[in-house]
């Protein structure tokens, strides 16, 4: 008896040691990555000098090599498009408008919400004309397709695609969920002098940024942005290959959030002010609430169908 528990136990700790390694592994390719754009960056600025900030060019370089990743990533754990999530090409686009359509209908309501409350006040003291509003229409909408086009293949593409061959399906989607968030956050606002600049100055600065995560002041919009990329995660774990779904769905919420912060204030005198967080006065708890909302409403419906 006594030897069965203990061999229960034992199991049990290697199996938390299997996991808790793999979630550990994209945080490792995060500071490899880092690492080397911090190398990257002092030698470009040593290069041109200040002419592009030096925290930019380690955030972009960052971007860079973690989309560079994706492909040993795929020769490594072997896995091919269909599997990363992509669809044949007349698929593939049918799922952009598909999800861009759920993007509207999820997040849609929260700004009519937040309008309704007054915590987004239209903007009268800009001159807006038709040329200048389809002008803003279209880049914000431009801008938002190659962000989601850079951010689904990698956390809902290869991430959660390598986790969930060593975890469960949905420790994978939370764990893919918090690296996507924390990424957001990671960042470090300090100004330094181009000639204050050496060799180990980035290094510095990523101690900054790592600290920037845990900041109490963002908690609300890390749980916020943590339950966008559960959604999405959820988005692309229902069908083999969805990833354009959730493209085109994260490419409507940001078009939506970029077109708010042109059009609309935000009433930092609300009453109602808490409902949303200091990230980007938008994601927060009532992003949060809406969205679980929706991810329990899908399961119910799910369940009752399978029901019937």
């Amino acid at each position: 008896m006594r030897t069965n528990i203990a061999a229960r136990i034992l199991q049990a700790s290697q199996q938390s040691i299997r996991i808790i390694f793999y979630a550990i592994v994209p945080l490792l390719v995060l500071l490899a990555a880092i690492s080397v754009s911090c190398i990257i960056a002092f030698f470009v600025i040593k290069g041109i000098g200040d002419v592009v900030p030096f925290q930019k060019i380690i955030s972009k370089s960052t971007q860079l090599l973690l989309i560079l990743s994706i492909f040993p990533a795929m020769k490594i754990l072997n896995i091919d498009k269909e599997q990363l999530g992509f669809a044949t090409r007349p698929v593939f686009f049918k799922q952009l408008l598909q999800g861009f359509g759920l993007g509207l209908l999820t997040l849609l309501p929260i700004f009519i919400v937040l309008y309704g409350l007054k915590i987004n006040v239209f903007d009268t003291t800009k001159h807006w004309t038709v040329s200048l509003v389809l002008a803003k229409l279209a880049y914000t909408l431009l801008l938002a397709l190659i962000i989601s086009l850079i951010e689904e293949p990698l956390f809902r593409g290869i991430l959660i695609t390598g986790l969930s061959r060593k975890l469960p399906i949905a420790l994978a989607i939370v764990v893919s969920a918090v690296y996507y968030s924390a990424l957001h956050f990671l960042d470090n606002n300090v100004v330094i002098a181009v000639q204050d600049i050496h060799f180990f100055t980035g290094f510095k600065l990523l101690k900054g940024a790592f600290t920037n995560v845990l900041n109490p002041m963002m908690f609300s919009s890390f749980v916020s942005l943590m339950m966008v990329g559960i959604f999405l995660g959820i988005v692309r774990t229902q069908a083999k290959t969805s990833l354009g779904l959730c493209i085109g769905c994260h490419a409507c919420w940001v078009w939506q959030i970029k077109m708010s912060k042109i059009f609309f204030d935000t009433n930092l005198w609300s009453e109602y002010i808490y409902l949303v967080g200091n990230y980007d006065a938008i994601v927060g708890p009532l992003v949060t609430g809406w969205l679980l909302f929706e991810i329990i409403k899908y399961f119910i419906y799910k369940y009752m169908t399978k029901s019937m």
